[in-house]
């Protein structure tokens, strides 16, 4: 049985591959090639409310920290993934190969992190990752977090990932409902200043409790 890393990483080195996460009991596709690719639409709408210094917390292959660097943004990419890492290099974006609860360059001075693709989940605890997130965060800074559509349940659960024949060990992984984000981030002393849906995709903007919305 692989680790949900080697996995992950053989799903990246073979574009066109299709790459499974197993949730609630039923396997759903990943977007695989929507990662390897030009930042989308529903992309558009989080980069658009991006002003720097700007961390991708789970960056993957990099298509959001390629497009921010491309418009003079400045950017950090981290992700545990090596691969990943990268082809986030190879974009010409910077990246490291870090976790977002080990020691990280900027403490305290990101203007916003990045939580999209699912990355609210990282660690199965939504909770631990936004109090993480909060001392990353400059005093007036904002995560932009991708939600799952309304109705969705909140919580943990476990996973495997599964691509090129390979199957994963289990993975704690965590899901976020629209429902759900208010009291997940008033709990970790977050307001959310808005929600939006763009391209079918479900996204807030969240702020230090008692800021300007």
């Amino acid at each position: 049985m692989a680790s949900p890393g080697a996995v992950y990483d053989a799903a990246l080195r073979a574009p066109g591959s299709t790459l499974l996460a197993r949730q609630h009991g039923q396997w759903r596709a990943l977007r695989v090639d929507q990662w390897l690719g030009p930042a989308s639409a529903a992309d558009e709408s989080v980069l658009s409310r991006c002003h720097g210094p700007a961390l991708d917390v789970g960056c993957g292959p990099g298509r959001l920290v390629a497009a921010l660097a491309a418009r003079g943004i400045p950017v950090l990419g981290i992700d545990i993934a090596p691969f990943a890492v990268l082809l986030t290099r190879r974009s010409g974006a910077s990246a490291l190969c870090r976790d977002v609860f080990g020691p990280l360059p900027g403490a305290g001075r990101w203007c916003e992190a990045l939580l999209v693709d699912g990355n609210i989940g990282i660690g199965g605890d939504p909770r631990r990752l936004l109090n993480r997130i909060a001392l990353l965060l400059a005093p007036d800074g904002t995560v932009l977090v991708e939600l799952d559509p309304p109705g969705a349940p909140t919580g943990p659960y476990w996973t495997r990932l599964a691509a090129a024949g390979l199957v994963s060990a289990p993975l704690r992984w965590a899901g976020v409902g629209v429902d759900g984000i208010t009291g997940l981030a008033a709990a970790s002393g977050f307001d959310v200043a808005e929600t939006w849906r763009a391209a079918g995709r479900h996204f807030a903007r969240l702020v230090r409790a008692g800021d300007a919305l």
